[in-house]
């Protein structure tokens, strides 16, 4: 499959769990709003994904999938499958003994992620109750990035990507089924977490079994431990770690901090970034899992000509998806705030600070997104070391912002810390590929960079003078629901209209190549 087709279907099938996401966020924010109880629930979702990138599409997937590639080339399926079924038995255990560690120290877990719950005794009791009941989720969805990683290698693409509207079904049903037996709202939406986790396994279980992939347990881990190609994930892992940690960190950082802003702060950087991982989850997420497994083939094959074409199409797509989106989520980030979450408990005054963190992570956007691009081409050759260098510089520059710019502009600086750590990623990523001769941006590629950046910013232009016009002419646009939805329907198709007329006017869009690609089978 090619790169354009894999992106595609992953993509798009991203952007449906999205808006799944967008519907279960709009539920959560009417049942729970920006309240003590919604902050206790968000540190509770959290927690179990602050170490996803950890045991799950982190570390450990960036690590397997190249080799599971290059043995399945190199040696068939059956002994892939075999390495496999070893390399998810260490995954399971390993990660069932953390799990269960942690829901022991649960209290000082608690204390730590959330310092300035500290003096709200029933608020710290409330977050403990919920972590207990989502962090089993963690081992689930371990095993779910696993199963999508051996079908992601098989270039079936389809089926974990429509793996997180699981998720969201399950938690939007659950507020309706779980909800009125269990003593808050919050409780009932956090047990069908960790039940989508298990709809989850069985969905991939049965792809797994059409391409007749059956991964059975293997009980003696010690024995598994001195397999050579178990020692040699295990190596690439160690880094990937580390990074994975170091970037957990950071994200455990930002939730330390806001909690010390005060009630509801979480709340609206959490809203904010949800709106904000739609873009990054539908293109950034879909390259980069794309990208991985036919990079490593490529370069397998020694074929670094192809493999060069390929991340000059993953950073031009990466480039061409994110900045208008970008643009659009600046220029319209309140109307969209409301229209999504202003219900229920969600109140004007949530919108109002939700919007301006929109706005901070959205000049981020195209920037996490194209390093996102660029990553894979280091998992592909091997190397796991270099992006924990370069995951631990962010750290720090992270770290240091959201220590400056919290005090002056609270959970915005956070979200703003953000950005500037994305730009300090992806210049390491570039620097450190033309370093090593692995690439580097040609003039061509450049040149239709700087046309995708100038007309996405007269877009940009243009639907904020339309939006002016219209707020003119109906002031009380925004306070309504259906008005509003009409509106940023309007806005949506016309932006759409403008950007694909110009695109296709600078040459940005050649729909003649898309159609080649989309019948091409590799590239």
């Amino acid at each position: 499959m090619s790169l354009f087709k894999s992106v595609a279907t992953f993509g798009g099938l991203t952007f449906i769990s999205r808006i799944t996401g967008f519907l279960r966020d709009m539920v959560l924010a009417n049942l729970l709003g920006a309240s003590a109880m919604a902050d206790a629930f968000v540190v509770a979702f959290k927690l179990p994904n602050l170490f996803r990138s950890l045991f799950a599409e982190g570390a450990f997937t960036s690590a397997f999938v190249p080799l599971f590639s290059q043995k399945l080339v190199a040696e068939g399926k059956k002994k892939s499958i075999f390495f496999a079924a070893q390399a998810m038995s260490v995954l399971v255990v390993i990660v069932g003994l953390f799990v269960v560690l942690f829901e022991i120290c649960m209290p000082y877990v608690v204390d730590v992620l959330a310092p300035g719950f500290y003096d709200d005794v029933g608020k710290t009791e409330l977050a403990v109750e919920l972590c207990r009941i989502t962090f089993p989720f963690l081992l689930l969805i371990s095993i779910v990035s696993f199963q999508g990683g051996i079908l992601n290698s098989f270039e079936k693409f389809a089926a974990p990507a429509t793996a997180p509207i699981i998720l969201n079904l399950t938690m939007i049903f659950s507020a309706y089924v779980f909800v009125p037996f269990m003593p808050t709202a919050a409780h009932g939406i956090a047990l069908g977490i960790t039940v989508a986790g298990l709809f989850e396994i069985l969905w991939l279980w049965i792809f797994l079994r059409r391409i007749d992939v059956k991964i059975h347990p293997y009980l003696h881990i010690i024995k598994i431990m001195h397999n050579p190609e178990i020692k040699t994930l295990f190596k690439r892992i160690a880094p990937g770690v580390v990074g994975a940690g170091i970037y957990q960190i950071n994200m455990a950082v930002d939730t330390i901090l806001v909690s010390l802003v005060g009630t509801g702060a979480i709340s609206w950087l959490y809203y904010a970034n949800r709106l904000q991982q739609l873009p990054l989850g539908v293109v950034g997420a879909a390259i980069s899992v794309a990208l991985l497994p036919i990079l490593s083939k490529y370069l397998k094959a020694g074929d670094l000509d192809n493999a060069r074409d390929t991340q000059d199409k993953a950073v031009e797509y990466g480039l061409l998806l994110s900045f208008p989106a970008a643009v659009l989520l600046i220029v319209l980030a309140e109307p969209i705030v409301r229209l999504l979450f202003q219900h229920g408990k969600f109140l004007s005054g949530d919108a109002s600070m939700t919007a301006n963190a929109v706005i901070a992570y959205s000049i981020g956007l195209p920037l996490y997104v194209m390093t996102k691009a660029l990553m894979p081409n280091f998992f592909a050759r091997g190397d796991t070391v270099t992006p924990v260098k370069y995951s631990a510089v962010v750290f720090v520059t992270n770290l240091t912002f959201n220590l400056i710019l919290m005090r002056f502009y609270g959970h915005v600086g956070i979200a703003m810390a953000t950005t500037i750590a994305a730009f300090v990623s992806l210049l390491q990523y570039v620097m450190g590929l033309k370093k090593r001769g692995y690439w580097s941006f040609k003039k061509p590629l450049l040149k239709k960079m700087c046309k995708i950046i100038g007309v996405s910013i007269l877009m940009g232009c243009f639907v904020w003078l339309v939006n002016k016009g219209i707020l003119y002419y109906f002031p009380d646009y925004p306070e309504h629901k259906i008005t509003l939805l009409a509106t940023l329907s309007f806005l949506g198709i016309i932006a759409l209209a403008f950007f694909l007329i110009l695109a296709t006017i600078c040459s940005i869009i050649n729909y003649r190549e898309i159609l080649q690609m989309m019948r091409r089978k590799n590239g």
